[in-house]
């Protein structure tokens, strides 16, 4: 039986990201467990481990440091044994190098880059950033990716957010969208990914992509 961590720091959707799990799992034919935990032996021993994430980036990474083990049993599990990682919204955000929110804010540093906020040429746009926005590649072209299975360009997704990651190099971004300006909706690098919008609130779309990320061998 393959065994999902999905961490709890105190931050994050955590009941809604577990019932989504726990649904497309149910959908595989392979046994998974899906459990929320915060002991590091667990979480370096996962075949796979799901960060979430809401709220501030400073307030979400201390608060993961706070855990004692929690960062140094993730990178075991992603960077040690190549486990499939995903970072869910402010979750994806902690992957970059820093975030720029209230201030600089070292950030896990799997993906180089910067958290910014996000600022849209039109004005009348919102922020925080909140609804439906559809996927791309290369704002045009098709998704693509083991990731990405089933899911045609421009299918929708639901995002709620204010800061995004900007990735310093433009080949980690698997998917862009657009609020005002393109900006990364997903980033995969070998078997560490990250999605800005929430898979979970995402209907049929966001569980297809659970669905392949739990069926993930990169």
């Amino acid at each position: 039986m393959q065994t999902v961590a999905l961490i709890d720091y105190g931050s994050g959707n955590l009941p809604s990201a577990e019932k989504a799990l726990r649904k497309a799992a149910a959908s595989l034919s392979a046994p998974t467990a899906v459990v929320v935990t915060d002991d590091p032996e667990v979480i370096a021993r996962a075949d796979r481990v799901v960060l979430p994430g809401v709220g501030a980036f400073a307030a979400c990474m201390s608060a993961l440091e706070a855990r004692p083990g929690v960062i140094e049993a993730m990178g075991e599990a992603a960077a040690g044994r190549g486990a499939p990682f995903l970072g869910i919204c402010v979750g994806m955000q902690l992957l970059a190098t820093r975030g720029r929110e209230f201030g600089y804010t070292n950030g896990l540093n799997w993906i180089e880059g910067d958290v910014r906020r996000l600022e849209p040429t039109d004005r009348n746009l919102k922020i925080p950033h909140m609804g439906w926005n559809g996927l791309d590649t290369t704002l045009g072209g098709d998704l693509g990716g083991p990731l990405f299975a089933g899911l045609n360009s421009g299918v929708h997704m639901y995002f709620t957010h204010s800061y995004v990651l900007v990735p310093e190099r433009e080949t980690d971004v698997a998917a862009w969208t657009d609020h005002g300006g393109a900006f990364a909706a997903a980033v995969v690098r070998g078997n560490i990914a990250g999605v800005q919008f929430h898979p979970e609130k995402s209907q049929g779309a966001g569980a297809r992509l659970l669905g392949n990320f739990l069926n993930w061998r990169p």
